[in-house]
């Protein structure tokens, strides 16, 4: 008799174990409680937009980003392209060297209720749920693309807002000639005129423009391809002693790249004295309102990236 008392007393302490166990392993993962809904509603992330004001005119799914349980920056999402139409932050003058990547993915596209952290993918098989959802890392793998960052790791200050660009939710295909060269540039550029110039908050919104007909995709109809790239800024408060080549830089600026060397020429004009491996990426820059003419013609809808065109009057 006192053998089984034993065994029951045994298996009691063994199930709470396991009970809190679970509760461990369904906290992490957010199936436990309800989670925030990082996804479908930009409320929570209003602030890296110019007057909480997000971009109008394009249709897609809002994601708040976050990682560590702090938001990093905004991402409005196309679900069909697995890829997002745009993403936006707050400029941070950027410190310490471009952190190892490691790729992760938005759980609450695979399922509402689910944590809304992002994810680092695991080593193994990814949920099906996760790739019918989203961009995986299989889809870049043996692909002619680089991964193109709408938020740039480049464009932050903290160690863990670098990290948390490395999402496939913030990334397109974006092919190397582009990204390692006339991109690259206008991203350094960016950073050295508003580390120098820009006085308050520095918004920033980056997106992409698909192509009319005929576009590519990645790993068999998976991944939408951009045929352009295009990123604008918005820094109402500014030096005033501006030199006369950045008069036209601010409060404003944008800048429309090529993503597809044989793409034509009414948008970005090619430079043939380019090198080889750079010639038909090159980048474009332009006030604000050309930018968005060029994203009306092709969205069929007007597009205001920033409040009033950024007009400085905080």
């Amino acid at each position: 008799m006192k053998e089984c008392v034993a065994f029951v007393k045994l298996c009691k302490i063994r199930m709470s174990r396991l009970v809190s166990l679970v509760v461990v392993v369904l906290l992490s993962w957010g199936t436990w409680r309800p989670a925030a809904a990082d996804v479908g509603d930009f409320a929570p992330c209003l602030r890296f937009f110019y007057r909480s004001w997000p971009p109008k005119g394009l249709l897609g799914t809002p994601i708040c980003q976050r990682f560590l349980n702090q938001y990093r920056f905004a991402t409005l999402y196309s679900r069909a392209r697995r890829s997002p139409w745009f993403s936006g932050y707050l400029y941070t003058l950027p410190a310490g060297k471009r952190p190892a990547a490691s790729w992760k993915f938005e759980p609450q596209l695979a399922y509402p209720g689910a944590d809304g952290n992002m994810t680092p993918f695991p080593p193994g098989p990814v949920d099906q749920n996760v790739v019918e959802s989203q961009a995986v890392e299989h889809d870049y793998i043996n692909s002619t693309y680089s991964r193109g960052h709408m938020d740039p790791s480049l464009h932050h200050r903290s160690h863990d807002d670098r990290l948390a660009t490395f999402t496939l939710t913030n990334v397109v295909p974006q092919k190397a000639g582009s990204n390692d060269g006339p991109w690259q540039i206008l991203e350094q550029r960016v950073n050295k005129t508003l580390a120098a110039y820009c006085l308050g908050d520095a918004y920033i919104v980056t997106g992409v423009i698909p192509y009319q007909s005929e576009e590519p995709w990645l790993n068999n109809h998976r991944v939408a391809v951009p045929e352009y790239m295009w990123s604008a800024y918005c820094c109402p408060k500014f030096n005033s002693s501006l030199p006369e080549k950045l008069k036209d830089f601010f409060p404003t600026y944008a800048a429309i790249g090529r993503n597809d060397s044989n793409s034509t020429e009414e948008i970005v004009p090619v430079d043939p004295a380019a090198k080889k491996q750079f010639r038909g990426y090159d980048v474009r820059s332009m006030p604000l309102e050309t930018l968005e003419l060029v994203l009306k013609e092709r969205f069929s809808a007007v597009v205001s990236v920033f409040y009033e065109r950024c007009s400085g009057s905080d």
